[in-house]
């Protein structure tokens, strides 16, 4: 017999694997519930750019937004498999809401932020503000 839980098919039955899974069901609902997609950041002299891996995350399911020089990148991996007569002993692929935040240093222009999304791959670039844009001013001291 196959039931769903979470959304994730769970096998009940005398065999092995169903027996050996069934303590660690609840903490495998947990974790589908919830996954953290790798990341990595790099810059140049003009702006950052961080990639963040998100296979079989539809395009629509991705937000990315800004606030306060912290770039927040969120979603969902939606879990859309319905296939009658197959059993699933486990699965260690992840389903859920995914989150990330990174910090942008003071330089970023939050103004000039572009993200794109191919083969599962979302790519954020974050300008560099110019030299002299970024609130610096010169100062005249006077004679008291």
């Amino acid at each position: 017999m196959v039931e769903t839980s979470y959304r994730v098919p769970v096998h009940h039955g005398g065999n092995f694997w169903g027996g050996l899974m069934d303590p660690l069901k609840g903490i495998g609902n947990k974790i589908s519930d919830f996954f953290s997609p790798t990341a990595e950041a790099s810059g140049n002299d003009q702006l950052y750019e961080i990639h963040v891996e998100l296979p079989g995350v539809d395009e629509e399911d991705i937000d990315v937004t800004t606030d306060d020089n912290v770039l927040l990148i969120k979603g969902e991996r939606k879990f859309e498999r319905e296939e009658e007569g197959r059993t699933y002993y486990f699965s260690e692929r992840s389903y859920g809401q995914f989150q990330r935040s990174f910090r942008l240093p003071g330089d970023a222009d939050l103004a000039k932020v572009a993200a794109t999304y191919t083969d599962g791959v979302l790519t954020v670039k974050v300008a560099k503000k110019e030299a002299g844009r970024n609130g610096e001013q010169r100062i005249p001291v006077n004679r008291g």
